[in-house]
């Protein structure tokens, strides 16, 4: 009996393991640093004038202000602490052209919500996360770039062939993070789908891979680091239905440092380091790389 008790138990526990099905989000992971571009650093004896620069100068190093929540974009890996993504490498190209090799930034998580404080109170040098240039923000920080345009897009299913754009959302459980811009536009703009919010992203993917929704809808830049994790389980699909340029933030009145992080971003835009560092990061969903945005010199 006690041999037939264990073989039942034995064969419980693989059933049960059977029906749990797909874990939901996808484990974290980062680009194979094979992939990555090596920068090479630039002497920057001639950018003169930067309060925040030389503040850097003075301490030895960067500090850099990032998400650390957003696969292939700007993630923090537990386990290590070291960051990982495209705006990741964003960061890094523009410091080394600062003169500052990648060991030599300090990457500090930032909440949206705080992202002009800690750039009015120099806790960052600049900051680089999903961060949309937009007028009202003008009148706190300075931007350089943009470096990438994102938008509102859809995330599904690799098999799900049903939604090609918002004008495919009636009827379909739409997830999103609860009260977002994008939760609020589906709201507003497509009334006919079934919205649900949650509060974060990854519990919408959770339940995308788990099929209890349909989409899930924010920016694109985020939606393609989520399909990169898991490519043959989903895909982004659709036309952007907004524009979201995003830009890299300085300190309002720090004219040098903006001026000089857009040449950064020009200088590696031309040579190559820009489409390698999404071609290994985001790049990794299946879409191909874009054309960097023109740089508005404001």
């Amino acid at each position: 009996m006690t041999r037939k008790t264990t073989l039942a138990a034995v064969m419980l526990l693989a059933v049960l393991a059977a029906g749990c099905g797909k874990a939901g989000t996808p484990p974290p992971k980062g680009p194979q640093a094979s992939l990555l571009p090596t920068y090479q650093l630039q002497n920057a004896a001639g950018i003169t004038g930067s309060p925040t620069l030389d503040a850097a100068r003075g301490r030895g190093h960067l500090v850099v202000g990032a998400k650390e929540d957003q696969p292939y974009l700007g993630e923090k890996n537990p386990a290590t602490g070291q960051y990982s993504g495209f705006d990741i490498e964003i960061a890094k190209m523009v410091g080394a052209y600062l003169g500052f090799a990648p060991d030599k930034i300090q990457f500090k998580t930032i909440a949206s919500a705080n992202r002009e404080t800690a750039l009015q109170n120099g806790q960052v040098d600049y900051y680089v996360g999903t961060y949309t240039i937009n007028d009202n923000r003008k009148k706190l920080v300075g931007f350089a770039g943009p470096y990438y345009v994102a938008g509102q897009s859809l995330l599904v299913r690799k098999n799900d062939n049903s939604i090609h754009g918002p004008q495919d959302l009636n009827g379909k459980k739409v997830c999103s993070a609860a009260g977002s811009t994008p939760y609020q536009r589906i709201q507003s703009q497509y009334p006919k789908a079934k919205l649900i919010g949650y509060d974060t992203y990854s519990a919408c993917v959770d339940n995308l891979i788990t099929g209890q929704v349909d989409t899930v809808t924010t920016d694109s830049a985020i939606l393609l680091g989520y399909a990169a994790k898991v490519p043959d389980e989903l895909k982004v699909v659709g036309p952007l239905f907004s524009k979201e340029p995003y830009g890299i933030g300085t300190p309002k009145n720090d004219t040098v440092l903006r001026y000089a992080l857009d040449d950064a971003l020009a200088h590696h835009e031309q040579n190559g380091d820009w489409k390698k560092a999404y071609d290994a990061t985001l790049g990794l969903s299946g879409n191909p790389a874009p054309t960097p945005p023109p740089i508005d010199r404001y």
